[in-house]
């Protein structure tokens, strides 16, 4: 149960009980999400870094903040399916776009579009909370395919870091959805 009621309308209301089918899992509850805890970072580029939130495999999607503590880069890449983002601070755009967006805004990115992400210095690190949904292809200056990253690679990607950093590779596995 959530914290006690203290007078709100529903203060009698009883939980459903037995509330999960039985195959069913649990949702993920993570607090404080946007911490600045190094730890939770898990390298994606040399000034990125990516805390995953959420994983599925089946859809190979994932969410996580994205941050950078100063200016950074996500290499150039291309998106087959949509990505949603809302800014949670900081200053971040994409090289090719006419926008900057800031603490509050949200993009949706439709299937289709390459891009380079940038961020920029600004007083407070980027954090940014992104649901990608399906492959990032790898782009090269020219926009050609140059390789790609799945949601097979983040796996892999985060099980290392939070080895190497004593979180333990297995709090991946608690992500799976």
């Amino acid at each position: 149960m959530p914290e006690e009621a203290t007078g709100e309308f529903w203060t009698n209301l009883k939980p459903i009980q037995n509330s999960f089918k039985p195959d069913a899992l649990p949702e993920v509850y993570l607090s404080q999400v946007a911490t600045d805890d190094d730890r939770y970072y898990v390298p994606f580029t040399e000034t990125v870094g990516s805390r995953p939130l959420w994983i599925n495999v089946k859809d190979n999607s994932w969410a996580d903040i994205l941050r950078a503590k100063e200016a950074g880069l996500v290499n150039r890449h291309y998106h087959p399916h949509e990505v949603f983002a809302y800014t949670i601070s900081g200053k971040w755009g994409y090289l090719e776009r006419p926008w900057t967006a800031s603490a509050g805004d949200f993009v949706y990115e439709a299937p289709g579009e390459g891009h380079t992400l940038v961020s920029y210095d600004s007083g407070e690190p980027m954090k940014t909370f992104f649901i990608v949904k399906g492959p990032l292809i790898w782009l090269d200056e020219n926009g050609e395919t140059a390789g790609y990253f799945d949601v097979h690679d983040y796996i892999a990607m985060c099980r290392k870091h939070y080895e190497q950093v004593g979180i333990g590779a297995d709090y991946v596995n608690s992500l799976f959805r």
